[in-house]
This record gives structure tokens, C-alpha cells and sequence, in this order.
């Protein structure tokens, strides 16, 4: 009797990408090429015009949500949900990328496996990481290193609330699945070392906050290196996607419906 094949067992076949290094590293400059790659390049430009406007940063506004067309409705959310959905591609592309090479979403714990613990985790790193960021872009802006951050705009319509945590939760899952869970998996399975890799995906995170000066990079360089370690320790992303939305969804409500009351923030 002919036996019949043993089913593949064990963490090195599992992980087997099955797909050759130069294109797993051809993947990785694409992706990057068109998501958070290329906001760097924009982010980068942004500061050297910036820079050589004449005004110092911190006499300089940059909006992150403001209404495009505040006097037709139906367009401007229209605008917001572009800006929601179509960044999003990206991340279809990453999953497309990972179904090929004959993983899924949960290679890189980006799933529902876990909920509680994904939650609690990403529940206390924004605790640790919001409060942290919040003093770090206060002083910042008080030496001139930062812009400053007009995080949310409204005008009153009551949907724009829910498009301001939508937008979110659209950060959270673009900028955690790319730059932290996609690009470090890639980075592990061409050989690439943890420590070059995290700091590699820390600089790519700060280089596409540049927009707000000196402080938004070195500020979101740092959560990237935190963001890296605890990612390669805990092989999960969605704590830090849990992370993201919570400092996200407070600093855009909480801007949009307090600002004109805090006269401490910039």
C-alpha cells in the first residue's frame, strides 16, 4: 500500500512564504511606493517648504481633518469617506501579498483571535503613548521644533463625529498593518535582523509625520521603536492597531470639540 503524504507540521514550514526573497523585497518597495512610502517623500517636501517659507514652525498651523466643501454637505463626506476608503487599498494589497505567499492577515496577528488581550494591551499602550506624545508636542512646539497641530476641524453636522472615528480607525489599520506588521514580517523572512528592521520601520513612521515639524518625527520615531519591539515580541498587531485608534480617537474628538476652550494647547 502506498502511504499517504504526512501533513506539514512545525514553525518553518508553516511560515514558508513560498515565494522567492527578491520578490518578497520587491513587495515590500511597492507596497511603500504607494501607501506610507510616498507620504514620506510628501511629508519630507512638506517640511522644506516649511522651512524656507520665511516663518518659524511654530508659527505655522497644520490641519489633519478639515471640511473641503463645508457649504454642500453631500460632497464634503463625500471627501471624508475618500479619504477613508481609498488609503485602504493598500491594505487590501498587503493582504493580497500575504494570501499568495500562503499566509493570511493572522501571519501577522491582525485578526480576532485574541480579542481581550488585543484590547486590553492596546488600551494601555495609548494610556503610556498618548500622554507621552501629548507633553513631548507641547515642549516640542515651546523650543520651535513643531508646527502647530490642528488635529480635527467640524462644523457641527452631527455625522462629522462619526467620520472623525472612522478616520481613525482608518489611520490605525494603514499605518499598524503596513509599517509595523507587513513591512517586519517581510523584513524577518528576507533575513533581515530585528533591530535594523524596527528601526528601519521607526524612521519610515516618523519620516511621513514630518509634516509637523521636528517634533512629529522624532515623537512618532519613538513610538515606532516601542511599536517594533512589542510587535516582534508579541507577534501581534492588534494591540497597536487597538493603540492607534484610541490616541487617534481622542486627539480628533477631543481637538475638534475642545480647542477653543483650552487655552494651554497650541
Amino acid at each position: 500500500m502506498t502511504r499517504p503524504p504526512e501533513p506539514k507540521s512545525g514553525p518553518d514550514e508553516a511560515d514558508d512564504p513560498k515565494v522567492p526573497p527578491k520578490f518578497l523585497r520587491w513587495e515590500i518597495i511597492l507596497v511603500l511606493w504607494v501607501s506610507l512610502g510616498a507620504a514620506a517623500v510628501r511629508a519630507l517636501l512638506n517640511l522644506l517648504e516649511r522651512l524656507t517659507s520665511g516663518r518659524p514652525l511654530d508659527e505655522q498651523v497644520a490641519p489633519i481633518i478639515s471640511p473641503i466643501a463645508p457649504d454642500r454637505p453631500w460632497l464634503d463626506v463625500s471627501y471624508q469617506i475618500a479619504f477613508i476608503v481609498l488609503p485602504l487599498g493598500a491594505v487590501a494589497l498587503v493582504g493580497y501579498l500575504l494570501h499568495r505567499s500562503h499566509e493570511s492577515f493572522g501571519s501577522i496577528g491582525f485578526d480576532l483571535r485574541r480579542p481581550g488581550s488585543d484590547l486590553l494591551r492596546g488600551a494601555l499602550l495609548a494610556a503610556l503613548v498618548g500622554g507621552t506624545g501629548l507633553a513631548f508636542y507641547l515642549l516640542a512646539y515651546q523650543m520651535g521644533l513643531s508646527v502647530q497641530i490642528a488635529a480635527a476641524e467640524v462644523v457641527g453636522n452631527w455625522w462629522e463625529w462619526i467620520l472623525l472615528l472612522l478616520r481613525a480607525a482608518e489611520n490605525a489599520v494603514l499605518e499598524e498593518v503596513i509599517i509595523l506588521g507587513f513591512l517586519l514580517h517581510r523584513l524577518n523572512q528576507i533575513g533581515v535582523k530585528a533591530g535594523p528592521a524596527i528601526v528601519l520601520s521607526a524612521l519610515i513612521r516618523g519620516a511621513y509625520h514630518l509634516y509637523q515639524g521636528f517634533g512629529g518625527f522624532i515623537g512618532n520615531f519613538a513610538m515606532g521603536l516601542l511599536f517594533g519591539w512589542l510587535f516582534r515580541r508579541w507577534g501581534r498587531v492588534g494591540p497597536m492597531v487597538v493603540a492607534h485608534f484610541i490616541i487617534d480617537a481622542v486627539a480628533f474628538v477631543g481637538y475638534a470639540a475642545l480647542a477653543d476652550k483650552l487655552t494651554w494647547l497650541p
